[in-house]
Parts: C-alpha cells; sequence; structure tokens
C-alpha cells in the first residue's frame, strides 16, 4: 500500500472500522498520558484506562447518546491543559487525548470522517518527539532526513498500514478480532514514541 493509497483507505472509512482504527491509535498512545499523569502525580491514570476500556466496549454494543456524551464529558475532566504546563509530556498526553475524544465523536455521528485526521495528528506526536529529543540544532534539510530515516517513524508507519490492512479484510467487528487489534495496539506497554510504561 503506497502513501496514495493508504491516504485513500483513510478518507473512505467509515463506521466501526474508523472508530477502530482511531482507537487502536489512542491505545498505542496512552502510556503518554500515563507517563506525563505520574509525572505531575494527578493519580487520574486509572481513570483514564477505563475511559479508554469502555470506549472499545461501545464498538461491540450499540451505545446511546446519553452514554457517549457522558464518557466525551468524562474525558475532557480528565485531559490535561496544554498552557498549563511548562513540559513536554503534555503534548503528547494531550494528543492521546485528542484520538480518544475523535474515536467517541465517531460514535455521535460516524458520517464525519475523522481517521485521515487522526492519523496525522498520531504521526505527527512521533515527529514532535524526534524533533525535540533528537532533532534541535538541525536545520530542515538535516531534520527531514532524520524522521525520514527514523526507526520510531517506520514503525509507526507500519502498524498503521497494517491496521488498514487489516480493517479493510475484516467483515464484521466480532470479540476476537478486538482482542487481537487491541493486542496489537497495546504493544506491551511501549507507546508510539519507544517509551514504555513500567511494571508496577
Amino acid at each position: 500500500m503506497n502513501a496514495n493509497q493508504f491516504i485513500k483507505a483513510l478518507e473512505q472509512m467509515r463506521g466501526w472500522r474508523e472508530c477502530i482504527f482511531i482507537l487502536a491509535l489512542a491505545e498505542r498512545a496512552f502510556p503518554n498520558y500515563v507517563l506525563f499523569d505520574e509525572a505531575i502525580g494527578a493519580k487520574k491514570g486509572a481513570k483514564m484506562r477505563l475511559l479508554l476500556d469502555e470506549a472499545w466496549g461501545m464498538v461491540e454494543e450499540k451505545a446511546g447518546d446519553a452514554r457517549v456524551t457522558q464518557a466525551l464529558a468524562r474525558l475532557e475532566s480528565l485531559a490535561p491543559n496544554p498552557d498549563g504546563y511548562d513540559m513536554y509530556g503534555v503534548y503528547p498526553a494531550d494528543d492521546f487525548c485528542k484520538l480518544l475524544e475523535q474515536a467517541l465523536l465517531n460514535r455521535l455521528n460516524s458520517t464525519r470522517p475523522r481517521a485521515l485526521d487522526a492519523s496525522q495528528w498520531a504521526t505527527a506526536t512521533v515527529a514532535q518527539f524526534i524533533e525535540m529529543s533528537e532533532g534541535e540544532d538541525l536545520d530542515e534539510d538535516a531534520l527531514v532526513r532524520l524522521l525520514d530515516r527514523h526507526e520510531l517513524m517506520k514503525v509507526d508507519k507500519v502498524f498503521q498500514r497494517d491496521l488498514v490492512h487489516s480493517l479493510k479484510k475484516q467483515r464484521v467487528p466480532t470479540a476476537e478480532f478486538l482482542r487481537s487489534i487491541r493486542t496489537e495496539a497495546a504493544n506491551d506497554g511501549v507507546s508510539n514514541l519507544g517509551i514504555a510504561l513500567e511494571d508496577e
């Protein structure tokens, strides 16, 4: 699947496939939220985990609008305000929250396309992390070369394209299929930034 085919597939994605795609991106980004939450001592990680689990559950069962609206309100209360913190970690945490919000909004209105934006947000999170950690003193050309060759960018691209391929082949969102996507997305607790949650 080349870049144009990938973009076209995302633009055409709707309904449960789009919701699963965005949720999988959120699942992969979840450790970024937890690490920021731990760094500031907010202790909201467990509540956010429950909310993410509930969002996955909404794919299998037809959640009413009221339940989705309540979930969105809970997300808003758990999401950090990037303007309120002078530290980089708030941005990947906020990006996770944006992805989860889009997955929930898909349950309210599945006709508006969201997959392409979500894909670009997730990739931008990775690109900004690489730029912040390794590309500070590089000129624009050198930075582009760094991003093109970077292992984290390659892993992100493969993950997203494999996900699209799996969703295109799947006829219905069975419980087994959802489990396999969640497991793949969770990546043994390693986020899209290559950062792992420490075992308790």
